[in-house]
């Protein structure tokens, strides 16, 4: 299959043939055609680099998926016991769990079902370390190089006093006394260039360290599946790091798994006017896209005009700053008519809540390419009565 110029265009073009009634609202739609395409490209890196490429289910860890992404990736990387966990049991292959504080209930559980288990300082490791020699995980330690490429501090784990990683200049030969891998994770929604200039800066620092080291994980926010990135460059840097300090390499993308692959459905509630056209839906930013408010950032409407009078979108709850966004509908919106929002598969579909009792959204898989719809789950009133 041949990868578009554009994939967010084609994934507009793609959802533009769904028919947005064919779910409940609000749903969550993901495309199992876009994410295998996504992982066929990631398997192609891994193949031609030797590295190996896992899952982060922290951007995206919906398990109808699974199969699509673990025919092509080689695991998955958890963030705690619950990803752990589903990484085992659902997803399968390799998982590789970091945490920025272990309980040790929880790590004893987790040295059991990962396969390389991280920790954010050494003092941790020293801690913990013989719940992990008594396992089969390798343990790895998290490092800040101390150089950033993030595009804003909340999203960078590099920004000063920065609690993830142990600054690089704060290791000595002592504190990697066990330790069989190293962990690096600084970039975000990023190109290639970004992870070279950073592993320039803290290769002389740590270069002495990684012939003793069985691994090398390089953590997330590799945006290898846009069209743009410069996957012929990235295969060449993993492949002469392999090569110099005779290692494993290790990626964990997670937005690069699901780019562009879902949508979520909403539906007009209400009309009305104070200054400018208002409309009241089903999807609420701070229970369904809670980035919105947080990031902030303006999520793309299917089928939006480039002209007209916009409208401001904004949710069900009473939190006054539930607001979309202003968008130019292709045609004037009606009470009961349905839109959906672009690229919703990511972060959008783990970190929604249940605010004011606002439902949870569906969740549906659809295949692009045969149009097979499957309806995952419906949430309803005991999901929201059993959280609390």
């Amino acid at each position: 299959m041949t990868e578009p110029l554009d994939i967010e265009a084609d994934a507009a073009l793609r959802f533009a043939r769904f028919d947005l009634n064919r779910v409940p609202s609000p749903c969550f739609v993901v495309d199992e055609a876009a994410i295998a395409r996504n992982c066929r490209i990631l398997a192609g890196v891994a193949e031609a680099s030797g590295a190996k490429i896992f899952a982060a289910l922290k951007a995206f860890s919906m398990p109808a998926a699974a199969p699509a992404i673990m025919k092509h990736l080689s695991g998955t990387a958890a963030s705690g016991i619950f990803e752990a966990r589903l990484g085992r049991e659902v997803f399968g292959g390799h998982v590789a769990t970091f945490n920025a504080g272990y309980k040790q209930k929880d790590l004893e559980r987790i040295v059991e079902i990962s396969d390389h288990v991280i920790f954010n300082s050494p003092g941790q490791f020293r801690r913990f370390r013989a719940t992990v020699e008594a396992s089969k995980a390798s343990p790895g330690l998290r490092i800040n190089p101390e150089h950033s490429e993030g595009w804003t501090e909340k999203y960078d784990p590099a920004a000063p006093c920065s609690r993830l990683g142990t600054p690089v200049s704060q290791i000595s030969d002592a504190d990697l006394e066990g330790i069989e891998g190293l962990h690096m994770h600084t970039l975000c929604e990023q190109g290639f260039e970004p992870l070279e200039r950073t592993w320039a800066a803290v290769e002389p620092k740590i270069a002495a360290w990684l012939p003793k080291m069985k691994w090398l994980n390089l953590g997330g926010g590799h945006h290898i599946s846009m069209p743009d990135y410069d996957r012929a460059g990235l295969i060449a840097f993993l492949k002469r790091i392999r090569e110099t300090y005779g290692l494993d390499v290790y990626l964990e993308p997670g937005e690069a798994v699901a780019l562009h692959a879902g949508i979520l459905v909403g539906e007009i509630l209400d009309l009305a006017q104070n200054a400018m056209p208002l409309a009241i839906t089903d999807i609420s930013a701070t229970c369904h896209m809670p980035d919105v408010i947080e990031a902030p950032y303006r999520p793309k409407l299917l089928g939006e005009a480039e002209t007209g009078t916009p409208v401001r979108l904004g949710g069900p709850s009473c939190l006054a700053g539930d607001v979309i966004g202003d968008y130019r509908p292709g045609t004037p919106w009606k009470v009961g008519d349905r839109f959906a929002f672009l690229d919703q598969a990511i972060y959008s579909m783990v970190k929604t809540n249940t605010f004011n009792g606002v439902p949870l959204p569906a969740i549906a898989l659809w295949n692009s390419d045969t149009d097979e719809l499957t309806m995952v789950r419906d949430f309803g009133y005991r999901d929201f009565l059993e959280r609390l």
